[in-house]
């Protein structure tokens, strides 16, 4: 079993609109996932379902042994699984401190300990631990905003899109920031646009078209396959 595990989900924003169809997918216990696909897939729409933000018709999610399907978020955040949205997942008036007690608002007794731990983790974060979060770079606001995930210790990280808008020097730093995340023991689920870096990064891949299963695998079989470089990857 993994730490996270999606059976047979269909969901989608309207009663006549099935985004999703039946999609499975795992992340096991230490992995990085990448989830691809073209636009309109329902990558990100998958993520919002397993972070309790949209109600599936059919099907489950398994954190652990725990079957959250439906849960409201803020439960789900404390049973162990964080969600960095693509957008507005950082408060831009607030300072990067105030920012990181805001992600750790389920945990508030622990909070100036945790914050404590992350500005030793992202020096960055603790140079600018006064400055606004509206002043730092795209790259920085995007760590804060997994800094801001991780107040509440999870096991388990979605992160949809964290490359966006980022050039690629910042992207490739964010991604190490990513691997390091990994290494200290948080399973990674991920949506990403640059599909090529995603598997470069991730140890299996999941293809989502017209919001079903397609292709998955390791990541490096997936990524040097000539179809799946030609049809989804530009290459």
């Amino acid at each position: 079993m993994g730490i996270l595990t999606v059976e047979r989900i269909v969901a989608g924003y309207h009663a006549a609109d099935e985004i999703l169809k039946g999609v499975d997918l795992t992340v096991g216990a230490g992995e990085i996932v990448a989830l691809i696909g073209p636009n309109g897939a329902g990558k990100s729409t998958l993520l919002k379902v397993i972070a309790g933000l949209l109600r599936p018709r059919a099907g489950r999610v398994r954190l652990g042994e725990v079957d959250i399907t439906g849960e409201a978020p803020r439960r789900i955040s404390a049973r162990g699984l964080a969600y960095v949205p693509q957008e507005a997942n950082t408060f831009p008036s607030m300072s990067v401190r105030e920012n990181l007690e805001m992600g750790g608002y389920l945990a508030s007794a622990e909070a100036a300990r945790r914050i404590d731990a992350l500005f030793e983790r992202f020096p960055v974060l603790a140079e600018k631990r006064r400055q606004a979060a509206r002043s730092l770079s795209g790259g920085q606001r995007q760590v804060l905003a997994m800094a801001m995930a991780l107040m509440v210790q999870p096991m388990a990280l979605l992160l949809d899109e964290p490359s966006a808008g980022l050039s690629p020097v910042a992207a490739a730093a964010l991604f190490e920031t990513i691997k390091r995340i990994n290494r200290e023991g948080v399973a990674v689920l991920m949506v990403e646009q640059n599909a090529l870096d995603a598997l470069a990064l991730a140890d299996r891949g999941y293809i989502l078209v017209l919001g079903r299963n397609s292709r998955d695998g390791p990541a490096a079989a997936l990524a040097a396959d000539p179809d799946i470089r030609r049809i989804f990857l530009g290459g």
